[in-house]
């Protein structure tokens, strides 16, 4: 087998640079596009500042009061296991293509039990700590 020759090699580190100055170029456009179209608005763009246009908006209320709010936390605690349990199916289709292919079936069902004994800890700590119960 003959062996290749510079101008081989030079040819085919050339199609190979040619390919990425092409996704080059391109993402060079891209970004002068972005930076023109961001340029230009900045120029056309009327600037006359108010004290209501400075206001701070939120739903087509004005602003009233103090700028610090309380929030219920148990709000957060239900996002937070709608995560968990979100989780946990996700989990399970995986688990069951798994299950389902041979040599896997006792281990992945072990694994699994342990799995959901984790989460049920986690929902047992909840209930107990009363955080379950809407007031």
């Amino acid at each position: 087998m003959p062996e290749p020759t510079v101008a081989v090699l030079a040819a085919d580190h050339t199609e190979y640079y040619n390919s990425y100055s092409a996704v080059g170029l391109l993402a060079v456009i891209g970004v002068l596009f972005v930076a023109v179209a961001f340029g230009a608005g900045r120029l056309l763009r009327p600037v006359v500042p108010t004290p209501e246009k400075l206001l701070t908006y939120e739903c087509g209320v004005d602003p009233v009061g103090e700028g610090w709010a309380h929030t219920q936390v148990r709000y957060y605690v239900y996002a937070f296991l709608y995560v968990i349990f979100a989780v946990d199916s996700i989990f399970l289709f995986p688990w069951a293509t798994v299950f389902a292919a041979p040599g896997y079936g006792a281990t992945t069902l072990v694994e699994m039990f342990i799995f959901l004994g984790f989460l049920a800890v986690g929902l047992l700590y909840a209930w107990k700590k009363g955080v379950l119960a809407w007031t």
